[in-house]
Order: structure tokens, then C-alpha cells, then sequence
């Protein structure tokens, strides 16, 4: 995948077109990742012993990579995610500015 945990990304389409966020986890094996203040959903909790409270609480779910692009650092725009080999490393680059991408 071309997104990495503590990445800053914008999303595309969705209910949270527009929204810029971190991403917090990578799932690769699904092709998803969950960003930060992105798809918040309700989630219901039982307590499980007694002296625990239940309620409601705001919960991030996953959602496709291919719905976000990357911000860039550097210039601050939205771009797709290059490769370059840097002294035999394999670094990511920015499409429209070309700065590296840690």
C-alpha cells in the first residue's frame, strides 16, 4: 500500500468527502485503513462488570484506501504517491512537487 500509519490523507468521495485526517491503523490484507475524525460511528457498550459503566461512544471504522489521497508535506496538495530508488532504498515521492515522502 502507498499509505502508511501517521500519514496525512484527504478523503474523495463518501459521506466525509473533503475531510483531512491521520491515519491511524493500515489493513492491508482488506485494502483499508482508518483515519482519524473520519466514518465515526456509534458504537453501544455493555458493561461488563459491576461498577463498569455502558453507553454510547464515537468509534472510527475503516474505510477504502482508494477513497483518499495523500497531503503531500511539502506543498500541501492532495497527490498520488511516486517511487524512487535513493541508494538502493526504495523511497516514496510526491507526483506534483517531487519531494520525499518519510
Amino acid at each position: 500500500m502507498k499509505i502508511k500509519k501517521g500519514d496525512t490523507v484527504e478523503v474523495l468521495s463518501g459521506n466525509d468527502k473533503g475531510k483531512k485526517g491521520e491515519v491511524l491503523e493500515v489493513i492491508p490484507k482488506k485494502d483499508k485503513i482508518i483515519v482519524k475524525g473520519v466514518n465515526v460511528r456509534k458504537k453501544h457498550i455493555k458493561p461488563r462488570k459491576q461498577g463498569d459503566e455502558g453507553g454510547i461512544i464515537s468509534v472510527e471504522c475503516a474505510i477504502y484506501s482508494s477513497k483518499v489521497n495523500l497531503v503531500c508535506p511539502k506543498c500541501k496538495a492532495t497527490t498520488k504517491v511516486g517511487y524512487t530508488i535513493d541508494k538502493d532504498e526504495k523511497v516514496r515521492v510526491c507526483k506534483k512537487c517531487g519531494a520525499k515522502i518519510k
